[in-house]
């Protein structure tokens, strides 16, 4: 019975951990909603005694003086942003011009300062970027790494160090006691100490195989003082503009310190909620909450919104051309040209979500007066409802603008135009207006860079989209009920229409965008259900074999065995091959074709996957499609590395081929002997071949392989030569070949051999094959992919590669790994790594778990083998 039971516990366990990872994203986004919703309840407590008109009276009361110097700390703190990843391109030994790495980091924290987490991060920049600049994903991929744990532990020093000093303060405002403040700094302090001095000469740490190599000293100190500058200044950002008070600066840096921890901790959209409820629990006893409130919406529209102004406002300077003088700055603005689309997309979702938080705040009374002498009020009323949802639109048309889909461009083009009219007719909205006027602008200036053809109706919102609008619509609520507390609610409020007449206004707005947030959401949440594309057709085999003999891939003549689907460009010319399982569209390897029509179809691909409902997935892709994956927003894990062997050089008379030409010469003495069957002489020993293939199967207890590897169809096996060894005219060994009209490159598929066959013939198989590809004129000679190989294990390596470089030094019970590198390295070959390309990690995982069935035959013939 207990067996039973256990049984039963560890299905109910499976079954959680499955459905957590199905339905992560949502449950994530829906805990961020709830984290929200929370703090917004107890923001509405703290405020109970302070009126809207308060709040403006605070912000008005702001001196200029007091924002010019918190825009100038603004500077200084992306100043030193900047130098977080200059640190870190310097830490891994990849320095880059620093105009392109001032480009990258301003852009990166404009916008993932203001979206938070979510598709459009700042760490989807940086990959974009750099990987234009020439840095592989692994190096990207520690860059970032450094850049968080360098925020984080700066973030800490910082706070401990202030807590320190100033600890009785602080605990009066906190309500804990200072000893405990103290000793709590004094922990955190000796412990980050004790790292920085174990690192102090670039001390590596082992364990368990992984090895993280720590900063040196020089490295540490240089950016403890970065991360110190940026959280100085910008914690004085929000200091200069509260009013005068008692509380000193290094009590606030400590409290400022503590709500962005919150906030980052929070993933929350900018922290948005959580950092103002730190903020003001902690001072509110010395500030008051209306100043305050005052004071944090300065903060958000200086240190969030100005610097994602000032980024769209450099992306038009260079679109001039004329800021073009140096080769430094010239690299800089097409980097920018490149990151438009992010940019925009980000300030598209702002800027809908100023419509919405402005179609339930109350418009001026001389504007409302002076509106009343020209227009009807049904044209005002109008033009204010349907702003509210123009900003929807404009924050669900931010998703493809980011994907630079060419319907989005025009969805927000128009609604931004009409928004912008409705600007001037709902109540006269300059600053307003005048938003909507840049954003118009940067769309038509870079109108280039949205040609993907797509239909917006066909893009549904995935969680974290559904997540941030819920975030908006709460804070929407949020601003409603604050704003008119005083008044009372009654059924005749919704058909009240007057010029004075604010709160129904309001109440209209946010439940008509309630309503169209629900319609939208169940839209995304109960699409159709997943559909697959059909198979190749004979004709459309036909059309891409002759792409692949256009080509120098070898790997594409895996486009012959037909059990693959098949993607053409609007040319024609150029094709993807994938495979569907389960969820994941697994493309495999680059687009066969013309080199300049691979960004495009990589598009079409992660676009017709999501149509499909599916995740699309880049399997075994080399470096140069790296760029391209990562502007359809994917991210790319390492596999390994594959073997080139250079056939120029290769030589069996040299010493560095010494034991293959002894395995040669052994088989030769035992009667081997070599030759080469083209595509028509095939059929005349099909027969022996199959019986061979059929024993080998058998032996090795083996079943036939799919996707990534041929098997031995008889159609497949006839269109492609075949290198047989024979013992006394009998084949006892063979090797499908697969080449191009080009002779760029040569591999093999299927190599099998009888049981009965002599020691060695493989490698007398082998050396021949590479010996007769050289006297054909082949360049080189794909020796496949060795797994896992060439993994970082070390320094701020990502989880993926520790992980993958663990299996590879202690996973030989599962696959012979360090075996397979081993025999590959025996020809002296050039390492070129292969990744997988896919939206995420636990993405990148379901991935590869469904290209092992497509492989192994479905789920059947994995557990089978």
């Amino acid at each position: 019975m207990s067996d039973e039971n256990s049984v039963i516990t560890e299905d109910r366990a499976s079954w959680l951990v499955r459905s957590f990872l199905t339905y992560r994203l949502y449950i994530l986004g829906l805990a961020s909603l709830l984290v929200f919703v929370l703090v917004a309840v107890g923001v509405y407590r703290l405020t109970a005694e302070v009126r809207y008109d308060e709040v403006l009276a605070a912000l008005s009361a702001t001196s200029w003086s007091a924002i010019a110097l918190a825009a100038l700390f603004t500077g200084l703190s992306f100043l030193a942003l900047i130098f977080y990843d200059s640190n870190a391109l310097d830490y891994i030994g990849r320095r880059k011009p620093f105009p392109a790495i001032a480009v990258t980091a301003f852009m990166a924290y404009a916008v993932g300062n203001t979206v938070g987490f979510g598709p459009l991060s700042g760490g989807a920049i940086r990959f974009r970027a750099y990987s234009r600049l020439g840095l592989l994903p692994g190096d990207i991929a520690r860059i970032i790494a450094f850049v968080t744990l360098s925020f984080g532990l700066g973030l800490l020093s910082v706070s401990a160090l202030a807590t320190l000093a100033v600890a009785p303060r602080v605990a009066g405002i906190l309500g804990i006691d200072a000893l405990w403040l103290r000793a709590i700094s004094v922990v955190i302090l000796v412990a980050l100490v004790t790292v920085f001095y174990i690192g102090r000469n670039g001390h590596v740490l082992s364990f368990k195989g992984l090895t993280l190599r720590l900063p040196d000293s020089r490295t540490t100190s240089r950016q403890f003082l970065v991360s110190a500058l940026d959280i100085a200044a910008a914690a004085s950002v929000l200091y200069v503009l509260l009013p005068d008070t008692h509380v000193g600066w290094p009590t606030f840096l400590a409290v400022y310190a503590v709500a962005i921890g919150f906030g980052v901790l929070s993933h929350v959209p900018a922290g948005l909620g959580v950092f103002e409820a730190v903020i003001m629990a902690g001072l509110s006893n010395a500030i008051g909450i209306d100043q305050l409130l005052g004071s944090l919406v300065l903060y958000r529209l200086i240190y969030y919104i100005l610097p994602l102004l000032l980024a769209t406002v450099l992306l038009l300077v260079t679109e001039t051309r004329h800021f073009v003088l140096r080769p430094g700055v010239a690299e800089a603005a097409q980097l920018a040209g490149k990151l438009a689309p992010t940019l925009i997309a980000t300030l598209s979702l702002v800027l809908g979500t100023m419509l919405i938080f402005s179609s339930v705040v109350p418009t001026p009374d001389s504007n409302l007066d002076f509106l009343s002498n020209y227009l009807p009020l049904p044209i005002v009323e109008g033009a204010h409802f349907l702003s509210s949802l123009l900003g929807l639109l404009l924050i669900v048309a931010a998703r493809g603008l980011g994907q630079r889909l060419d319907g989005a461009w025009l969805v927000a083009l128009g609604g931004a135009c009409v928004a912008f009219a409705f600007a001037f007719l709902k109540g006269i909205a300059v600053v307003e207006a005048g938003l909507l006027a840049l954003f118009i602008v940067a769309l038509i200036a870079n109108a280039r860079a949205f040609d993907r053809h797509s239909s917006l109706l066909r893009q549904a919102l995935g969680p974290s989209w559904l997540a941030a609008i819920g975030v908006i619509l709460a804070t929407a609520f949020v601003i409603l009920l604050f704003v008119y507390r005083d008044t009372e609610y009654a059924h005749e409020l919704w058909w009240q229409f007057e010029f004075s007449e604010e709160a129904p206004r309001g109440l209209r707005a946010l439940l008509a965008l309630a309503i169209a947030a629900s319609a939208l959401a169940l839209f995304s949440l109960l699409r159709p259900a997943h559909f697959r594309t059909e198979g190749a057709t004979a004709a459309e085999l036909e059309q891409a074999v002759a792409i692949t003999m256009a080509q120098d891939m070898a790997d594409a003549n895996l486009v012959r065995t037909g059990d693959k689907r098949l993607l053409f460009s609007a040319s024609g010319r150029s094709f993807i091959m994938y495979g569907i399982h389960g969820r994941s569209w697994i493309a495999f390897a680059d687009p066969v074709g013309v080199e300049d029509e691979f960004a495009e179809l990589v598009w079409q691909f992660v676009g017709a996957a999501r149509a499909g409902g599916g995740r699309a997935a880049f399997y075994q892709i080399s470096p140069a499609l790296l760029a391209a994956c990562a502007d359809v927003g994917l991210r790319a894990f390492k596999l390994g590395e594959l073997a080139i062997i250079d056939l120029a050089s290769f030589e069996m008379k040299g010493s560095r081929f010494a034991n293959l030409r002894q395995s040669y010469s052994r088989g030769a003495r035992d009667g081997l002997a070599f030759s080469v069957a083209r595509p028509d002489e095939v059929a005349a020993i099909l027969p022996e071949l199959r019986a061979v293939s059929d024993s080998w199967l058998a032996h090795h207890n083996a079943k036939e392989k799919t996707f990534s590897l041929g098997a031995f169809e008889e159609g497949y096996v006839l269109s492609q030569p075949v290198a047989v060894v024979r013992i006394e005219d009998r084949i006892v060994a063979f090797a499908t070949l697969m080449v191009t009209d080009t002779r760029a490159e040569a591999t093999v598929d299927l190599m099998r051999f009888a049981p009965d066959a002599p020691k060695g013939t493989m490698d007398f198989l082998f050396a021949s094959i590479l010996d007769y590809l050289r006297g054909e004129g082949y360049r080189q000679f794909n020796l496949g992919m060795a797994p896992l190989s060439g993994m970082a294990r070390r320094e701020a390596a990502p989880v993926w590669d520790r992980v993958g470089g663990t299996l590879f030094e202690h996973g030989e019970r599962f696959y012979n790994f360090k075996g397979l590198r081993a025999f590959k390295s025996k020809f002296h070959p050039r390492w070129e790594p292969r990744y997988l390309a896919v939206t995420n990690g636990t993405g990148a995982a379901l991935a590869l778990m469904d290209v092992t069935f497509l492989i192994g035959g479905g789920v059947k013939g994995v557990i089978a083998k």
